[in-house]
């Protein structure tokens, strides 16, 4: 069995995957610009496998040090990609950083991938790709809407680029759209670091709760949902990367059905934001001060997933529950606080 580079493979999801991957027998390679991401991350990784993980650090979006990187491993089967900026919010004020970054080094990964004859890649997508989306749920088939982010249309684009690519290549593709990945590995040495304020819900209540936050800003409360707050579908990030190794195996085992294939990832359930702070409430006992703000530029009223293909033609299905979910956060959260 070759070798699976995971790039981006030090990020919140990268990390859970590359656990899951040795979980599996699979042999992975970690490349990493640690722009977003700490080395630290490895030697956690490493406890919890209990083995040394290959890593490499390499800028994507230098094509020599990704060209040099597979010349090196000349056994590498199949690609994973992770690496990319992700924050919504940021994309929107320095948009050509996003383009270059995620674009640069997607259109690198594909040459290189080409030029070794590495013929599988799942890939990192979004459920942004659906912008506000006309019914609900969302499946597979949905008309992709205009991006409202640069972000988002990054994912647009990276997907257009390998769906382009298949056409002409020998290589096959499988994208994964991810709902709202959160939570952390059940031992607690992996999760999600945020650096500053944090960017994303489950962090910014997890840090409110502990007191380190002095309240939560909820971004708008007057829009057309249920409670007027946004609705998002959450998925624990194991069930995540999970899901990578079911889409790695259909592509080893070569049983995709076209070149270039799409899967939802999601639980199928809308929770709004005041949904999540109730039940992170309730599974933890704890209180979370919270006020309703102006709303917040690039974000989607409410989106969740349809997973009826990904159920049925993957064969995964997402198995752990929102309580686990917030709770896996909250003993992340704690973890990290100890370690200060």
């Amino acid at each position: 069995m070759g070798k699976i580079l995971v790039t981006g493979g030090l990020g919140y999801i990268g990390s859970h995957t590359v656990v899951e991957l040795i979980n599996q027998g699979y042999d992975p390679l970690i490349i990493d610009n640690l722009s977003t991401s700490d080395i630290e991350v490895l030697a956690r990784i490493e406890k919890i496998v209990g083995k040394k993980v290959a890593f490499e650090q390499v800028e994507m979006c230098n094509y020599d040090e990704m060209y040099n990187l597979f010349r090196e491993y000349d056994d590498i089967e199949s690609v994973i990609h992770f690496a990319a900026f992700l924050l919504v919010g940021e994309s929107v004020e320095d948009p050509l950083k996003y383009y270059h970054n995620n674009i640069a080094s997607t259109v690198n990964l594909l040459s290189c991938m080409k030029e070794f004859d590495v013929q599988n890649i799942v890939f990192s997508s979004s459920c942004t790709v659906y912008g506000n989306p006309e019914t609900l749920p969302v499946d597979e088939n949905a008309p992709i809407q205009p991006a409202v982010s640069p972000y988002g249309n990054t994912k647009q684009m990276g997907e257009d680029i390998i769906r382009d690519t298949t056409v002409s290549s020998n290589i096959n593709a499988i994208s994964l759209r991810y709902f709202n990945p959160i939570g952390a590995h059940e031992s607690s040495i992996i999760g999600e670091f945020q650096d500053g304020v944090p960017h994303h819900l489950v962090p910014y209540i997890t840090e409110t709760a502990l007191g380190k936050r002095k309240q939560l800003n909820v971004f708008g409360g007057d829009w057309n949902t249920p409670d007027g707050t946004c609705v998002r579908d959450y998925i624990h990030v194991v069930d995540i990367a999970k899901a990578h190794i079911s889409a790695v195996d259909r592509l080893v085992a070569r049983k995709a059905d076209e070149k270039f294939e799409v899967f939802n990832l999601g639980t199928g359930i809308g929770y709004s934001v005041l949904d999540l702070i109730k039940a992170f409430v309730n599974s933890t006992g704890l209180e979370v001060p919270y006020e309703i703000v102006d709303r917040r530029p690039g974000d989607v009223e409410a989106v969740y997933a349809d997973t009826t293909k990904a159920n049925n033609v993957l064969g995964w299905k997402a198995e752990l529950s929102l309580e686990t979910m917030l709770k896996s956060a909250w003993d992340w959260e704690q973890t990290l606080a100890s370690e200060e």
